[in-house]
């Protein structure tokens, strides 16, 4: 390494430990602060995105722009762009986590206990939050305002490909922040597009308390390697739906359809169907049908390929490929077992669909398979924090510690114990 990058080394790593250093010194005040300050300072932003649309549109036909000449996919441009319906709507995110009630302070749990002692569970913010993420610039606006409102400093780390559009709403949040009189520091955007900033926050144990990585294999890979500091896991959505033997076809239709084409970019997309093998003669022929009359590309399997000449030859590589793109595996399952096994063997335990008017298969399904989101008889592309009345979402995490599924507001607090006395002392 030359004497000018080991500067620019060190460059990043001063800058990074001054953002850890001013969120914890935001972090108190903003624990303390008022549901109505936190709220103020929400809103604001939302009426500041809708105020600034022409601008963060031109900044994001700047990112666009960059995307177009690097060759990026048309699934992680659509991740990318922003135009003024998407801007009005990460707005309306905003005032919907302003309208939920604070977590801060909420009793979990009370009880008393034989010595007289009262005992309170009680919500409190987890602390300083780093956020990793790619191409999303709205992720900036979420993350951001979902954090405020539990009472979290944060540092936002978005993606070089959202870089100016990242800017522009960032500019937003803190013109709410302002407003309501909050630390300026509670939420920070690393100023940089230089990859090593990620991997100094990786290693900022001592002023971040967890890391939310959102984005690519690649991106969590290296968090979930690389980090000392505790994360919210979120792997790949490969996501599947079944369709059961009790499955009515028109709604087989209908939800595998909205699962795979609404919007193929999204970790709720379905990337996978499978058929019991059961109803392949009556099912999947029109679900196929259904499929490439809408533009998707179809791998399927050796049964699959039998019902319709346009279907391509899957390999053992589909099975464990989150497309994101209009491209979805099929394979005909000898039952809800056999899908179940192939969901365990395959999957990323993100989100999973059956569909059956079997109300008994449905909850074995439910019940045995082990994925943080399931669903019976409704679309994977419900696979979202807004969608569960969370108002937003940082991601969805697919670990088994603390946070399970979307990570909203309540998922990023942490509890304390209140215990109240009246002079007692242990014998």
């Amino acid at each position: 390494m030359s004497a000018a990058e080991e500067q620019d080394v060190e460059d990043i790593k001063s800058m990074m430990l001054g953002l850890g250093k001013n969120a914890r010194a935001a972090l108190g005040p903003l624990s303390q602060a008022s549901s109505a300050a936190k709220d103020l300072a929400l809103t604001t932003a939302a009426t500041a995105l809708r105020g600034n649309t022409d601008t963060i549109i031109a900044a994001n036909k700047l990112d666009m722009q960059t995307a177009v000449d690097s060759g990026m996919a048309s699934s992680k441009m659509d991740r990318l762009m922003l135009d003024a319906d998407r801007i009005d709507g990460v707005a309306q995110a905003l005032e919907s986590i302003a309208a939920m009630d604070d977590p801060v302070g909420a009793v979990i749990a009370d009880w008393e206990v034989p010595s007289g002692l009262k005992i309170n569970r009680v919500r409190v913010p987890l602390g300083v939050i780093g956020i990793i993420y790619e191409s999303r610039p709205n992720v900036t606006a979420d993350a951001g305002a979902l954090c405020l409102k539990a009472g979290n400093a944060a540092i936002l780390r978005g993606g070089s490909d959202s870089y100016h559009s990242a800017r522009a709403i960032f500019a937003c949040l803190q013109q709410g922040l302002a407003a309501a009189g909050l630390p300026e520091h509670s939420l920070q955007l690393v100023p940089t597009r230089d990859r090593e900033a990620v991997g100094e926050m990786l290693r900022m144990n001592q002023h971040i308390d967890v890391i939310v990585p959102r984005g690519g294999r690649s991106l969590i890979e290296r968090v979930m390697s690389d980090s000392r500091v505790p994360i919210f896991a979120h792997l790949e959505g490969l996501c599947h739906v079944y369709v059961d033997k009790d499955a009515d076809l028109q709604m087989a239709r209908d939800i595998t359809l909205n699962a795979k084409t609404r919007r193929t970019s999204i970790c709720g997309a379905a990337e996978t169907l499978l058929v019991d093998k059961a109803c392949a003669a009556t099912h999947l022929g029109p679900l196929l049908d259904d499929l490439l009359a809408a533009g998707v590309e179809v791998h399927g399997d050796a049964a699959t390929c039998a019902a319709n000449d346009k279907v391509i030859p899957a390999t053992e590589d589909d099975w464990v490929t989150e497309y994101l793109d209009m491209i979805i595996s099929v394979r005909v399952v000898d039952g809800v077992d056999e899908a179940m096994a192939h969901i365990d063997h395959y999957g990323s335990h993100h989100t999973e669909c059956i569909i059956t008017d079997n109300t008994a298969t449905a909850e074995r399904f439910l019940a045995e398979v082990d994925s943080a989101i399931l669903l019976h008889n409704a679309s994977t592309q419900y696979a979202d924090g807004g969608e569960f009345g969370m108002g937003a979402e940082i991601g969805i995490s697919t670990g088994r510690m603390h946070a399970r599924g979307p990570v909203g507001v309540e998922q990023l607090t942490t509890f304390k114990y209140v215990v109240r006395g009246q002079g007692q002392t242990r014998p």
